[in-house]
């Protein structure tokens, strides 16, 4: 089978995306043809966007050194093995190179490099990088890459360093995004999340996970249901994972109601530096680090709505001196996202069975099926008058 992957994190990188290559590898390993087009950099919580206005440039991944180039390699004449990528060795080594430990596959951190390719080996793996999102990565991969290959099967979005259970991590989640326009595109999709419950990235637990989710890829594309047109996968990385249950569910319906998931930060002159602030890569690792740590709430954050809501009280409902301007004066400050995890997982613990983030929690697979839209919500019919 055909399967065109892409994900929400990046090329590999232990430090926001440790589980691609590992699944890659597990998929080329089960016999799939496997083509790869990811995003450049970190591109979390962007749901299913395009970004319009930019000519979108790919550059091109090597696993097996880990580089990054500006320019593909040249196809070598289209001889034997041409534009294959990663056929599977008989002495358990990708024919590329790169190493398999336990099932779990590495590839040298390489830097960027400009140099662009003269010669190579026809057995050297590709993937194509884009400076844009999942759901263009899909976009581009369906119509701009691969043709020789044949058609796309199956569009694999993930695996997403975290979980993507319940509405507020869903409705964000760009590897939703990636299974979403591959839907639209007419293409079955599946998007894929490893749950975490600490950072420790163990080879033999994401190996096992890999391995349960090409066996529940395989499962749903042989059994896809009447007017489904993506799957959701959430995969919990615990010891043992191939032998628990994996469980139809529900999405969990969920809100934000701790308050802002912004964090106002202090604006110190106004340099480029302090405009850009972090980059996306770090400022998802810091995300990952809370979430895996358990700070949920921000107490700061607290105290300023506690100020607020005191000002508000000790102003009055309205203005009083009708001769002043009613227009508000604001504070110039700068913003920085931050998730408040402890509504999502508050809103787990206070729910019963069969919802996806209960079939986490407990350590089973959750599978639930989707339609790529907008349900509308029934009983409005009719004439509105107003």
């Amino acid at each position: 089978m055909h399967i065109l992957v892409t994900n929400d994190d990046g090329p590999p990188s232990p430090a926001s995306s440790p589980y691609v290559l590992t699944l890659v590898r597990t998929l080329q390993a089960a016999g799939h043809t496997v083509s790869v087009v990811l995003p450049h950099t970190q591109r979390s919580w962007i749901g299913k966007a395009h970004i319009v206005g930019q000519a979108i440039k790919p550059t091109y991944y090597r696993p097996r050194t880990g580089t990054t180039h500006e320019r593909p390699l040249k196809s070598g004449g289209g001889g034997k093995g041409a534009g294959r990528s990663g056929a599977m060795g008989g002495d358990g080594r990708a024919v590329n190179g790169d190493s398999i430990t336990n099932g779990v596959v590495s590839a040298a951190q390489g830097v960027s490099t400009g140099a662009a390719s003269t010669s190579a080996s026809e057995d050297e793996e590709e993937w194509v990088l884009i400076d844009s999102t999942p759901a263009s990565c899909v976009q581009i991969g369906l119509h701009h890459f691969f043709a020789s290959r044949g058609p796309v099967a199956l569009v694999l979005s993930g695996p997403n360093y975290g979980r993507n259970t319940t509405a507020l991590f869903a409705l964000s989640s760009g590897t939703l995004g990636g299974a979403l326009e591959g839907a639209v595109c007419g293409v079955p999709a599946i998007a894929l999340s490893y749950a975490f419950f600490d950072r420790n990235h163990d080879a033999d637990i994401i190996a096992e996970a890999s391995r349960l989710s090409v066996r529940v890829a395989d499962w749903l594309v042989r059994h896809w249901g009447e007017g489904v047109g993506l799957y959701s996968v959430n995969v919990p990385l615990v010891r043992g994972v191939e032998g628990r249950k994996v469980c139809w569910t529900r999405v969990l319906q969920n809100a934000w109601t701790g308050g802002s998931c912004f964090e106002e930060v202090a604006v110190e002159g106004e340099s480029v530096e302090d405009e850009e602030g972090e980059g996306p890569q770090e400022r998802e690792a810091d995300i990952r680090r809370e979430e895996s740590r358990g700070q949920q709430q921000h107490q700061h954050q607290q105290q300023q709505q506690q100020q607020q809501r005191a000002g508000v009280e000790a102003s009055g409902a309205g203005p009083t001196n009708r001769g002043q301007s009613t227009h508000a004066r604001h504070t110039h400050k700068h913003f920085k996202w931050a998730p408040r995890f402890k509504d999502v997982y508050d809103s787990v613990e206070n729910s019963g069975p069969g919802n996806d983030g209960w079939a986490v929690k407990e350590g089973f697979t959750s599978v639930t099926a989707l339609r790529a839209n907008f349900m509308h919500a029934e009983g409005f019919e009719g004439e509105l008058k107003l």
